[in-house]
């Protein structure tokens, strides 16, 4: 049965104001069973027409203008221009400067990060969990603002609901994935293994790239069941959506600023 509401997070971060973004929770869909209950990962085998009705509430819920640009997610280091993400579409990063274009990424327990620039020219969203991080995807999504003319010290960026080290526990071959800048992200447990906190490796990655605004990053979605799907914790689940868009200027608006130059 369908929730009634649809609770959104929405960052706590001092982005301009055209700079738009939300993340779900779990709550609030039509989806059922494993994948209750808004579901927005086409790739769980959930109903598929469950996962459409829970994306058109996605869109009518926060007020989007366009439908999101899903990407098909492999752990890689891939940004691509949002506005080209077609059904097909493989990258782990989305990033636009045109306004009304969604950049989104799906998360089961990763890493959602966004990026925006103080000026509010452009947006991204990145998925992030160890292999993206180990791969380079923060370095590729700095590299993406840097090209289009924007310094590292003038990106806003912000963490999403992703697993917390407490019920992250991974193996030595994830720790020799990653260099000595990044050991303090993992700390040794009594059973011979890590617990390896995802929030301070993005953090360190993303300082290493000149970033210091660097917002959220306090959830754990394997802990909090009533509100997160988690990978980790149930095996095949849903999963949430971080979203991120420049907002469109209204038409009245533009008319008057269009006046006003004459």
């Amino acid at each position: 049965m369908a929730g009634t509401e649809v609770p959104l997070i929405r960052p706590e971060w001092p982005a301009p104001a055209a700079v738009h973004a939300v993340a779900t929770t779990r709550l609030g869909g039509f989806s059922e069973g494993p994948f209750a209950s808004l579901n927005l990962g086409d790739h769980v085998a959930d109903d598929p027409a469950a996962v459409v009705r829970n994306r058109e509430r996605l869109r009518a819920v926060a007020a989007l203008q366009a439908p999101p640009a899903w990407l098909r997610q492999v752990h890689g280091n891939q940004v691509v221009a949002a506005e080209q993400v077609g059904d097909s579409t493989i990258a782990d990063a989305a990033a636009t400067s045109r306004a009304g274009v969604i950049c989104a990424v799906l998360t089961a327990d990763c890493l959602p990060l966004l990026v925006c620039d103080t000026a509010g020219r452009r947006v991204a969203a990145v998925h992030a969990g160890w292999r993206g991080l180990a791969g380079g995807i923060v370095e590729a999504a700095v590299a993406d603002f840097t090209a289009h003319g924007m310094h590292s010290e003038d990106l806003l960026t912000w963490l999403g609901p992703a697993i917390g080290p407490a019920a992250y526990e991974v193996s030595d071959d994830v720790k020799k994935a990653f260099g000595a800048a990044d050991g303090a992200a993992f700390t040794a447990n009594t059973r011979g293994r890590w617990q390896l906190d995802l929030y301070r490796l993005a953090r360190g990655r993303l300082e290493a790239a000149g970033i210091t605004a660097i917002y959220g990053g306090h959830w754990c979605t394997a802990s909090d069941e009533a509100r997160f799907f988690s990978h980790r914790r149930d095996g095949p689940c849903g999963r949430q959506a971080t979203l991120i868009w420049l907002a469109e200027e209204p038409a009245s608006n533009r008319g008057s600023s269009a006046g006003a130059s004459r």
